[in-house]
């Protein structure tokens, strides 16, 4: 009797500033590939979100460290239809509000959130590698900290410009300037936290996107992935 070939799924990790294209492209690139997906930012977007609701002081890291552990995050990882929910509530579209935005980074940069959220991450990418084709995983710490054994490393950037562009196009705001504004606060901050800052490492393939389409970009990441899995 032949021996059971087990074949691990692919793990494509993508970290990048807010307005790169992130998660366009992770998506784009898990549909081509029938992968699954999961964008690590929407769980600390919708931890941020709880604590807001519950009048917790998120400027307090030992109020946010004391609550990280309470709520239930459940992810869904379908790239056609991603979901978020906590403590059973759908909480996608909410978690995109401008009140969260502007504070999910304070409570990402507290010790005991990333802990626990980490650990929720590896997880799902375990299961995904053991049991499915693989996943496409983004955030800003995935190929430095979530899961620097991914075959598929990727930094992905573009221009201040061209992010306040699209970002300005994804909320309907016409204050391209604001938002550019917002995104580089945004970018020193997730930069210059003491704990798992965005960085890019020397492993990684840098993409920037500025000039490309999203079909590009997809077809250049599949690409990837592809010789990955021809090189396994």
């Amino acid at each position: 009797m032949n021996a059971q070939i087990h074949t691990e799924g692919i793990v494509i990790a993508i970290d990048g500033p807010s307005g790169s294209g992130k998660s366009s492209t992770s998506r784009g690139v898990a549909t081509a590939k029938a992968l699954r997906y999961l964008d690590t930012g929407a769980m600390y977007r919708a931890l941020t979100w709880w604590m807001l609701q519950r009048g917790i002081d998120v400027s307090d890291p030992t109020a946010v460290a004391g609550a990280a552990t309470t709520p239930t995050i459940t992810m869904g990882t379908d790239p056609a239809a991603p979901t978020v929910h906590v403590d059973g509530t759908d909480v996608a579209q909410a978690i995109r509000s401008q009140e969260v935005t502007a504070n999910v980074s304070a409570v990402a940069s507290v010790p005991a959130v990333r802990e626990r959220l980490v650990a929720l991450q590896r997880e799902m990418i375990t299961e995904a590698r053991e049991h499915t084709s693989g996943i496409v995983v983004e955030g800003r710490d995935i190929t430095t900290v979530v899961a620097p054994d991914a075959q598929v490393k990727l930094f992905l950037t573009a221009s201040q410009e061209a992010r306040a562009h699209r970002r300005s196009a994804e909320v309907h705001s016409e204050d391209v300037a604001g938002t550019q504004e917002a995104l580089a606060l945004r970018d020193r901050l997730d930069s210059s936290r003491a704990l798992s800052p965005l960085t890019q490492t020397a492993e990684a393939t840098e993409l920037d996107s500025t000039g490309l389409t999203l079909e590009e970009v997809i077809a250049l990441v599949a690409g990837l992935a592809e010789e990955a899995r021809a090189a396994a």
